[in-house]
């Protein structure tokens, strides 16, 4: 994680700006949550989230999948069994390594993953729009700063699925 650069005197946050980012963690958690109901299709966050990793890595190694997602083989296993009973993932093999089983999303899960993040993009548009655009855009800077600061690895550090 990086430091981040003082500026002022008053580096520290508020008590009062702690909470807003807390509200907003839990407002942006609901909004994931409502995307995987609107849905329909039953998938768990950790699930999703197994499906978005092999979105941006495509087919490969199951082994890969937990590296990426920071979980146990069996861990991986359990969520790929699932999804590939639900038709959401294709399991295969490796021709030059009979042990290895690939992942691969099928057109389902494709799909569904298409319109899980369309759901979300149109959803955050509509509550966004709600917003004066000068403030929308001062958040939207002041959140580009959290991640930078935060790092996109932030995440990956903790064990076990970590929600969207």
């Amino acid at each position: 994680m990086r430091e981040a650069v003082a500026h002022g005197p008053d580096v520290g946050p508020s008590d009062e700006e702690i909470r807003a980012f807390q509200t907003a963690t839990r407002d942006l958690i609901g909004v994931a949550l409502h995307s995987l109901d609107e849905a329909g299709e039953g998938v768990s966050l950790p699930q999703m989230r197994l499906l978005l990793a092999l979105r941006d890595l495509g087919r490969c190694p199951s082994s890969r999948v937990a590296q990426a997602l920071g979980l146990g083989a069996s861990s991986i296993t359990r969520l790929a069994d699932r999804l590939a009973a639900s038709g959401h993932v294709l399991r295969g093999s490796d021709p030059h390594h009979r042990s290895v089983v690939t992942l691969e999303l099928s057109d389902r899960g494709r799909m569904l993953v298409a319109r899980v993040l369309q759901w979300r993009h149109e959803e955050l548009a509509r509550i966004l729009s709600r917003i004066d655009p000068a403030v929308r855009a001062g958040a939207a800077r002041a959140l580009m700063d959290f991640h930078s600061v935060v790092g996109d690895a932030y995440a990956a550090e903790l064990p076990g699925p970590v929600p969207l």
